[in-house]
Parts: structure tokens; sequence; C-alpha cells
């Protein structure tokens, strides 16, 4: 499928490329009055009329192929298989992890002892702390005041 989406681009690029040359070498209306005067013969390589035809149908077709390899990249781009996640590192494939043995093994259940829970009683509208803060420093420790 990879190989087919790069066939398409490379066919778009062409055919852009060759949209763009057959618009440039085309004459514009205003060359073919001066053939009508007599000027001489207007795209003398493919005829006083021919070019226009030629080059015309020319264009209409690398403008067809231009168009269809646009609508199959279209198809490509939509139909693409969806990705397993949204980043770089969701889509890498996973790798192998080596159990670990010996002393360095975390056991395979660890139980967790639920926290202790206070059950002091409020009193009035305020309520107790479970616990009681810290002591504070005596006042002997604080530094004396320089005089």
């Amino acid at each position: 499928m990879n190989t087919l989406f790069n066939l398409v681009v490379v066919i778009q690029v062409l055919s852009a490329l060759i949209i763009i040359g057959l618009v440039l070498l085309q004459h514009g209306k205003g060359a073919d009055m001066g053939a009508a005067f007599g000027s001489g013969a207007s795209g003398s390589l493919f005829g006083a009329t021919g070019s226009s035809n030629f080059m015309s149908k020319s264009t209409g077709v690398a403008a067809a192929v231009f168009f269809a390899s646009t609508l199959a990249l279209a198809y490509f781009g939509t139909n693409r298989a969806p990705a397993v996640g949204g980043g770089l590192m969701e889509r890498t494939a996973p790798a192998v992890v080596k159990p670990v043995t010996g002393g360095a093994a975390v056991p395979a259940t660890t139980t967790v002892a639920p926290a202790p829970v206070s059950t002091v009683p409020a009193t009035g509208s305020a309520a107790v702390p479970a616990t009681a803060p810290a002591a504070a420093a005596p006042a002997a420790a604080a530094p004396a005041a320089s005089k």
C-alpha cells in the first residue's frame, strides 16, 4: 500500500510539472490575432491552427491525470489504518520486560494498613484537633536581645 501511495505522489508531481510546462508554451488569445492579419504562421511547429488544439488537449489530459491522482491521494489519506494511540511512544512496540528474581523482587501482594481515624467529639462550635500541636520552645531558649 505504501508503494502505491508513493507511485501516486510521483504521478501527481509529474502531471503538475507537465501542466505548468504546457500552459507556459501556449500562446494567449492575442497572439492569434497577429496571425489573422498576415504576420506569419502562429506556432509554426504545429501549423497555424493545430497548435491550440494539440496544446489544449494535452493540457486537458494532464489536468485529468492530476485530478485523478489527487482523488487517489485523498482516498489513501482517509482510509489508512487507525493508529493505536495518539503519541509516538504509544505506537511503538512494547519492550520485552524480564521478571526480576531474587532479593530485589517486589512481593506480588502488598497490604497497606488503614490510617488511624480519630474519634474525638466536637465541643461547641469548634472541633478539637485529633493530635495536640507540637510544644512551643521555652522562652529561656530564645537568644537575649542585645543592648
